[in-house]
């Protein structure tokens, strides 16, 4: 009987974390930013090895569990979750599957958010002011991207300029600055070539969940809701679009410092481009293959910035 209950509750964890998210975002900007380190740096393997895994570990706990559990409790709550296609989208499923009971996400959010500060407040008083700060900005990204008063994700621009950005830039750019002691500008580049990626593709997940989106109350007005509400459905791939000709002007910023990364960002990007300028925003299957193949693109991007500096 243990091994059972045992079993359903690592099922249940597995389903939260959404890996896939998390290991094309989180986990994509940690290698990019500790690759150039192990590659081009005397630091020792090992310790970068450790690093990699901490951050990882890091992204799993505050991306995987605490994000997705209180996004899953306020989507529940507005109704967006229910009306969704879920493909991709619309959530983990465990509510809907009734296998986890909302109050329960919403306890393992809370009680997380308790630790992690109290971990934050320990090791600023033994001076770890840096680490202390991440652990606080992806708290903030989690708390302030699902949770009143803030909700951001329910505001257009706001919950990926002022929630998803900032913390995985930030993460983005813990592994050097913990190696270092320093911010090298390639680190800059990187944390915010990948952060500004993860932007499109996490734009491109809220297309099928438009209608559900537009049901739910209050109602969770995205940036792709905004657009569609203020022009047409045919604009629903513009803040993907939007965001990813950002990142690809970060090319400029490489420059011939750094032309191998810039090239291969160009290339990344005008694929990336070309798929979301046709996708049929209507169609939930096409724009699930489209989030698929910017998930890959966006990893094999990160790694392409953490070879080529």
């Amino acid at each position: 009987m243990l091994n059972v209950v045992n079993k359903e509750i690592f099922q249940n964890g597995i389903q939260l974390l959404r890996a896939a998210a998390v290991l094309s975002s989180s986990a994509a900007a940690v290698l990019s930013s500790l690759l150039p380190i192990l590659l081009y740096t005397s630091v020792s393997p090992l310790y970068v090895s450790l690093l990699f895994l901490f951050l990882i570990f890091a992204s799993f706990l505050v991306h995987g569990v605490l994000t997705h559990a209180f996004n899953d409790f306020t989507d529940y709550h507005s109704g967006t979750d229910q009306f969704s296609p879920a493909i991709l989208s619309g959530g983990s499923r465990l509510i809907q599957e009734k296998r986890v009971q909302v109050n329960t996400l919403y306890s393992i959010g809370k009680w997380l958010t308790i630790f992690l500060l109290s971990t934050a407040f320990l090791l600023t008083i033994f001076s770890h002011y840096f680490i202390s700060f991440l652990i606080l900005a992806g708290v903030w990204g989690a708390v302030s991207y699902s949770l009143p008063p803030f909700r951001l994700s329910y505001k257009p621009f706001a919950g990926e300029w002022l929630s998803l950005f900032p913390s995985l830039f930030f993460l983005g750019a813990a592994g050097p600055w913990i190696a270092l002691g320093y911010l090298p500008e390639w680190a800059l580049q990187n944390a915010v070539i990948n952060a500004l990626f993860c932007m499109s593709w996490v734009m491109v997940h809220h297309i099928p969940d438009l209608e559900a989106d537009r049901q739910a109350s209050p109602v969770k007005r995205t940036s792709v809701v905004w657009f569609v509400n203020h022009f047409d459905i045919r604009f629903a791939r513009f803040p993907a679009v939007i965001y990813l000709l950002l990142t690809g002007l970060c090319a400029f910023w490489l420059g011939i410092e750094r032309v191998w990364a810039a090239g291969g960002l160009v290339f990344f990007i005008s694929i990336s481009l070309i798929y979301s300028l046709f996708v049929d925003p209507k169609d939930p299957e096409k724009v699930t293959r489209l989030e698929k193949l910017l998930l890959l693109l966006a990893v094999l991007t990160a790694i392409w910035l953490g070879i080529f500096v």
